[in-house]
């Protein structure tokens, strides 16, 4: 299974940054770019957690400082998945057919 996973990732003509999830609704990083992107965004959102534990005294403070700038860095990352990426869309596994 990890071959064909592999294989799937790795037939990409189109250069996405992110192929369709095989399994679900959603991307994976297919070319270092995703892979960079996806870093980026797992760095930022850890320091702004960790920027707002650190300042913060009470459990609303943290929530209404790391709600918004967090929401903000998951939809930049959709959008960014969304314009390099495949389309999304609900998947089973690999289809033997002709896909679109």
């Amino acid at each position: 299974m990890l071959k064909q996973y592999l294989a799937y990732i790795r037939n990409n003509p189109q250069k996405y940054w992110f192929k369709a999830k095989l399994y679900g609704w959603g991307w994976v990083p297919a070319k270092w770019q995703g892979w960079l992107t996806l870093l980026i965004f797992i760095a930022l959102f850890s320091l702004n957690s960790y920027r707002i534990d650190s300042t913060s005294h009470s459990v609303s403070d943290t929530l209404l400082n790391l709600i918004p700038v967090n929401s903000l860095l998951v939809v930049i990352l959709l959008f960014i998945c969304y314009k390099t990426g495949e389309k999304p869309k609900w998947r089973w596994g690999i289809n033997d057919k002709k896909e679109e």
